[in-house]
């Protein structure tokens, strides 16, 4: 999460006013901000969403609205400060969420943006979708060479000749024979989280399969 957050985040404190909000959300050219209590910790997010409420109920679009959508548009749009006008409970991530992860929770939230905090609450950054989607720009030899260095050599041991990697458009194909079947296994999960890996080919092969008799083995997968 580190390599994509936007660490210099901006916030704003429970008590500040809706016009403070719209002029932050104006100056920094967002869509929305976190808002924290005395301790530095996120307690909700306002988003121009949740200000336009206000803009809403003066036209008469407010006015034609169902019963229920009219009384929470009327509190919302009759709200002062950043307690009354976030959303609340906020989705938020941590430093050590994956990308894989964040993209999942953002899809199952319906959430634009995660607030990414330490362990005791406090706001440390924020990754939004295009945060996430920056990682697929990547080009095919910058992923081949992360994988190389960082993933088959540097985490695995492993020699360049025992396993062949090849990467066309963010899809890693891997070929090569290893030892056992829990090295292979391994080796296409490590693959397949390196950031901006679209999807992994497995054409391993191993000579031991861990939970049976020695012997020359196919990866399954």
């Amino acid at each position: 999460m580190w390599e994509v957050m936007t660490a210099d985040v901006v916030a704003v404190p429970e008590d500040a006013s809706y016009r403070a909000i719209v002029d932050v959300l104006a100056e920094r050219r967002i869509s929305a901000v976190p808002v924290v209590d005395p301790a530095g910790r996120v307690v909700g997010v306002v988003s121009e969403a949740d200000l336009l409420r206000k803009v809403e109920l003066a036209g008469t679009v407010a006015r034609r609205l169902v019963p229920g959508r009219r009384r929470a548009t009327r509190a919302k749009g009759e709200s002062r400060t950043a307690r009354d006008l976030m959303s609340v409970p906020v989705v938020t991530a941590g430093p050590g969420t994956s990308l894989h992860a964040a993209a999942r929770l953002m899809a199952e939230k319906g959430v634009k943006r995660l607030p990414v905090v330490a362990d005791d609450g406090t706001l440390v950054g924020i990754v939004s979708r295009a945060d996430v989607l920056k990682v697929h720009l990547r080009s095919d030899a910058e992923l081949r060479g992360d994988i190389a260095d960082e993933v088959l050599r540097r985490t695995l041991w492993l020699e360049p000749f025992e396993v062949r990697l090849d990467v066309d458009a963010g899809v890693v194909t891997l070929r090569g024979h290893l030892d056992r079947r829990s090295l292979a296994e391994l080796t296409v999960r490590l693959v397949g989280s390196v950031p901006g890996v679209v999807a992994v080919q497995d054409h391993l092969t191993y000579e031991l399969d861990d939970a049976g008799p020695a012997g020359v083995g196919r990866n399954p997968c």
